[in-house]
């Protein structure tokens, strides 16, 4: 089993691309991308989901840790969490499960050949239980879709964490997400622009941008999270979940904010070098969160989205 090996600096998306494409060239799976026209399935998924439907989605199945519906004070340090309207990149994933129940997590689009790809957390999507009219919204806030909505192609996430589940592969807890266009057949990107995806970011950052969409089984807000702290390397201390994360406190971040970046500046905006997930799916308080170390099986992955290749999925038992 690889464990992510920290390196100083950032590596380029671009050419740690080129380096791991090579190794990708005899995998299985389609040698080109065909883009996914525009269909009754964009059309459909606008229509289910109404305001009304979108406001009443809960948190996806599997929460963040063990946070408490009500969270306790924050330490007088932690950095305070304020409600906005959002960013045009970030956005939320609405799916109806097999009870028929609304679910909802965070995702952030980054740039991509194809225009196409969003990046959240494995926990998210992971469970096989059935996802009815699975969509993005770019920026949702409010019960607004103010970009549109863009139905999935297809999920991308690492066989080791289907395998060793959410704790023994709470390294691996990363997703890129294939969308298929707009009803306009416009690709999300096209529309809401996207951030690079960073892998080995480095661990300690002094300025990173935490976004996520909170919400409990009894309150849902209409209004995605803002705030700005400090990262650090937290090694875990769980056997069941190993790993090095990133650590970062925001106070506020209870069950529902999963999946959501953590942005950090460069020369073309933003890159994303988190999402809010990792050890014990996200953390056990509402005021630390934490997030899987994006590594070159990271990138592995969202070379597979673009190459259009077949994703990974649950082995059959036994």
């Amino acid at each position: 089993m690889n464990r992510p090996v920290a390196v100083r600096g950032r590596v380029p998306l671009l050419l740690a691309a080129l380096l791991l494409g090579l190794s990708l060239t005899a995998l299985p799976g389609p040698p080109a991308y065909a883009a996914q026209a525009p269909g009754p399935a964009a059309a459909a998924d606008d229509a289910y989901w109404t305001p009304q439907r979108m406001r009443a989605a809960e948190p996806a199945a599997v929460a963040r840790g063990a946070r408490p519906a009500r969270p306790a004070r924050p330490a007088a340090d932690t950095p305070p969490s304020h409600p906005f309207d959002g960013l045009p990149a970030v956005g939320t994933f609405f799916w109806t499960d097999s009870t028929n129940t609304g679910r909802f997590c965070g995702g952030t689009v980054v740039r991509s050949p194809h225009r196409d790809l969003v990046v959240t957390a494995g926990h998210c999507l992971r469970s096989p239980d059935p996802k009815r009219h699975l969509s993005f919204v770019p920026q949702y806030h409010d019960g607004l879709k103010p970009h549109g909505i863009y139905p999935v192609d297809r999920v991308y996430l690492d066989q080791r964490y289907y395998d060793l589940g959410t704790s023994g592969g709470a390294r691996w807890d990363y997703a890129v997400v294939r969308l298929g266009a707009r009803e306009d057949g416009a690709a999300v990107e096209e529309v809401t622009g996207g951030y690079d995806l960073l892998p080995y970011p480095g661990y300690n950052h002094r300025n990173v941008r935490l976004i996520g969409y909170p919400g409990s089984s009894d309150t849902t807000h209409p209004k995605p999270l803002d705030c700005s702290s400090a990262t650090h390397r937290y090694t875990s201390t769980d056997p069941a979940a190993p790993g090095d994360f990133l650590e970062i406190a925001c106070a506020g971040y209870i069950g529902g904010t999963s999946g959501g970046p953590f942005l950090v500046r460069d020369l073309t905006g933003y890159a994303l070098i988190g999402v809010i997930g990792g050890y014990h799916t996200g953390g056990d308080f509402p005021d630390v969160s934490y997030s899987s170390y994006f590594t070159f099986d990271t990138l592995a992955l969202y070379l597979h989205a673009v190459r259009g290749d077949t994703p990974a999925a649950p082995r059959p038992a036994g």
